[in-house]
């Protein structure tokens, strides 16, 4: 399993698993292309928009070992 863990940037994340994206766009997040998104750790993001951390990280978790339609469990 992919090991993205709360406290990793959030442009590492994207950059190891382009995979999860689509999860961060399709959640509202606004982390692709953001220059604090070197900075901002997945945690950070989830608390800016509001997001529950965990229910997230198991949609990033989907998405990086290539389960379609990840986010989608959590809507």
């Amino acid at each position: 399993m992919a090991t993205i863990q709360p406290h990793c940037p959030v442009d590492d994340v994207m950059r190891t698993w382009p995979e999860t994206i689509r999860i961060f766009l399709e959640h509202g997040f606004l982390c692709v292309g953001c220059p604090v998104g070197a900075f901002h750790s997945v945690e950070d993001a989830c608390r800016e928009h509001s997001h529950d951390l965990a229910s997230f990280m198991t949609c990033l978790e989907k998405a990086a070992v290539g389960q379609a339609d990840a986010d989608r469990e959590m809507r």
